[in-house]
């Protein structure tokens, strides 16, 4: 099953959390979807990509929500056999003084062309190992910092010995945030210079070599975000694998800094918005960061009946989204509006059988949805609870929320009790619906069938974000804070709508009122030509540049065949 793979040089892309589909919960968020998204432009482009994940048994979790608005956990498992093929090899890394063996599975990503992609999923799931080890590669993200050290070995590690043993040819390998850092041990290690060509002290270690096979995208804007160990820790469960003078001096003097061990061993380095690029040369001075800002895919993330209006007005979109630009100019806005109000009845239709709350059609929907942590400020809407009711009472508007909270992330639990409340609080006054369990499926629905996508990250800790541009796809204009990839996705009352403009101090939630109440509502109500006209610039402005297709391309052209 593997020949048609490995019969040509690959760029090896290693991600801890990938969103394959639905059925398969192995990723928690915006990194997960992203990885998805990268492979299924891989396949539809037929770039030639192999990519190296976690089995992650156990799923993340399944979010229920109890009577009194709270996050109830549960473990969300799935089969790997339901869905991809074993495969024969086995290959084991050293973990805490012995041999932990690696087993894997072959997912193959179909596109919705002709193209198609190998994913390798990782699992220690295996009668070699004790019941500890086995269970290294059940839950995402899951456990203290040591079992996550061990799930990076064998990412990392443990992805490149087993891309070898099945035969794959690598030509690169490109790390999907800094988790699988520690595959530029193993190549060092695989490249080191004989013993007998070594000068006395010389160090055996071929970096110029691993760094050109390697390319690193970071995805964390602050400092406290990247994945650290301690030396103890590391010489505890890694053991000697490289000395530890060498490893201190590419991975940091006080600990082992997964995001600087792959600055210094990577050629091409890149952040995913230009904002973003320009934080991380300011955390990591002297490297030289480029900046490739995210896309989405989009024959997933856009609607069956926006992908209908688009192959009937704009046939190759698909392949080539950049056609969407024409989106302003060529399908009619009687066109534009039919398509988005059916998809906004089936968000309806869901809302109504998740929660038994009913929405009205003819009112405009506020969609908020994403991982539930306190950086993201799903609260900043509820501020001025007073203010709030003021603005609905004179032009009526609906809310529609979800977004899972990590099970240790006690904030992000919080937040979700705190918007319960708001709901009951505001039940009188403003319709309020949280969707609970939010996954692939609910995310297209609800950023196709809101009428505007809303986004009030904390800057600068919005690396990216890519669910404003998968509003886009489907016309749907964004009202967000400027941050990540909104300062250059904003065309002011083009493509949507900024909250304040950029700088310190602000008073967001003010702003947020204020462009809520005198701009966005009355458009909606009092100018329904002017608001197809941002539906449109959306759509010919945004979903035609902030997809994958162009971001792949330009990862092949200037990464990947540098």
């Amino acid at each position: 099953m593997l020949d048609e793979f490995v019969d040509e040089e690959r760029i090896a892309y290693f991600s801890m959390e990938i969103a394959l589909r639905n059925e398969i919960p192995i990723y928690s968020g915006g990194l997960g979807v992203l990885a998805g998204d990268t492979v299924r432009s891989a396949a539809d482009l037929e770039l030639p990509l192999v990519t190296v994940s976690l089995v992650s048994r156990a799923g993340y979790c399944h979010q229920e929500i109890n009577t009194k608005g709270q996050q109830i956990e549960h473990p969300d498992p799935w089969q790997p056999e339901d869905w991809a093929t074993p495969l024969d090899a086995k290959i084991a890394v050293p973990i805490e003084g012995k041999m932990v063996w690696i087993g894997a599975w072959l997912y193959v990503l179909k596109g919705h062309m002709n193209g198609q992609q190998p994913v390798i999923l990782l699992d220690t799931d295996l009668d070699e190992n004790s019941a500890e080890d086995r269970r290294l590669t059940h839950t995402l993200y899951g456990g203290d910092s040591t079992y996550r050290l061990k799930q990076e070995i064998i990412l990392g590690i443990g992805g490149v010995r087993m891309l070898q043993a099945l035969g794959f040819q690598i030509r690169e390998y490109h790390l999907n945030e800094g988790h699988a850092a520690l595959l530029a041990l193993e190549l060092l290690r695989r490249y080191a210079y004989p013993k007998e060509e070594l000068r006395p002290g010389e160090s055996p270690y071929n970096l110029p070599r691993v760094r050109d096979l390697c390319n690193f995208t970071t995805h964390t804007p602050v400092e406290a975000g990247h994945d650290k160990f301690s030396y103890d820790l590391v010489q505890q469960v890694l053991g000697d694998f490289i000395d530890l003078a060498t490893l201190k001096l590419l991975a940091g003097k006080e600990n082992l800094n997964m995001t600087r061990l792959a600055l210094n061993l990577s050629e091409y380095v890149n952040g995913v918005a230009k904002r973003h690029a320009e934080l991380s040369r300011k955390m990591f001075p002297g490297y030289r960061v480029k900046s490739v800002t995210n896309g989405v895919h989009p024959f997933t993330w856009t609607h069956p009946s926006f992908a209908k209006l688009y192959d009937t007005y704009l046939p190759g979109w698909c392949h080539e989204p950049e056609l969407l630009a024409r989106a302003e100019c060529c399908i009619a806005d009687e066109a534009i509006w039919k398509a988005h109000q059916e998809a906004k009845q089936q968000l309806i239709k869901t809302v109504k059988e998740d929660t038994q709350i009913a929405l009205d059609p003819a009112l405009p929907i506020l969609g908020f949805a994403r991982r539930m942590t306190t950086y993201k400020r799903p609260d900043l809407l509820f501020t001025d609870i007073e203010r709030l009711q003021a603005i609905a009472r004179q032009q009526p508007f609906q809310i529609v929320l979800a977004g899972k909270a990590h099970p240790k992330d006690e904030g992000g639990k919080r937040l979700i009790d705190l918007l319960h409340a708001h709901q009951r609080e505001l039940a009188d006054s403003i319709p309020i619906a949280f969707l609970p369990n939010y996954g692939m499926d609910l995310a297209l629905t609800m950023v196709a069938g809101v009428d505007v996508w809303l986004n009030t990250p904390l800057p600068p800790l919005e690396a990216s974000g890519t669910s404003g541009m998968k509003a886009a796809l489907n016309g749907v204009p964004s009202l967000s804070v400027l941050d990540g990839w909104w300062i250059e996705g904003c065309i002011e009352g083009i493509t949507g709508w900024a909250i304040g403009d950029g700088k310190e101090g602000e008073e967001e939630s003010a702003l947020l009122y204020q462009k809520l109440e005198q701009v966005v509502l009355p458009l909606y109500f009092k100018d329904s030509n002017g608001w197809i006209a941002v539906m449109k610039g959306t759509i010919s402005k945004n979903a035609s540049f902030f997809n994958s297709h162009r971001m792949m391309r330009r990862y092949a052209a200037e990464a990947y065949l540098r």
